[in-house]
């Protein structure tokens, strides 16, 4: 992937893959840069479906959520959804959950 097609992906994931899936399965992404396009790939999506929500038509941005999540976790284990934002707009790319210091094990 050229450096312009990787910042057009930047700029419109939906424009450059067809499903969440196709970023994951990529061989010219790295797995940073598969993170990043996913992470902008889910803020469009929860930007779709607040939109929707305030009754505005504009697209499928709750169904895309859900495949965008699907995506990530394919690729991050576990989501820290605890430390999230209380927004709609909570973090999509949340960072690996740390191990409980209280555990042992």
């Amino acid at each position: 992937m050229t450096r312009q097609e990787l910042e057009r992906a930047l700029l419109d994931p939906t424009g450059s893959f067809g499903a969440p899936q196709d970023v994951v399965r990529s061989t010219e992404l790295s797995r940073a840069q598969k993170l990043e396009v996913l992470c902008l790939w889910a803020y469009d999506a929860r930007e779709l479906a607040v939109a929707e929500e305030e009754g505005m038509p504009g697209g499928s941005g709750a169904d895309d959520l859900d495949a965008v999540a699907a995506a990530l976790t394919s690729l991050v284990s576990e989501l820290d959804g605890e430390h999230a934002a209380p927004t709609k707009h909570a973090a999509a790319c949340l960072r690996p959950r740390r191990p409980d210091p209280r555990s042992t094990g």
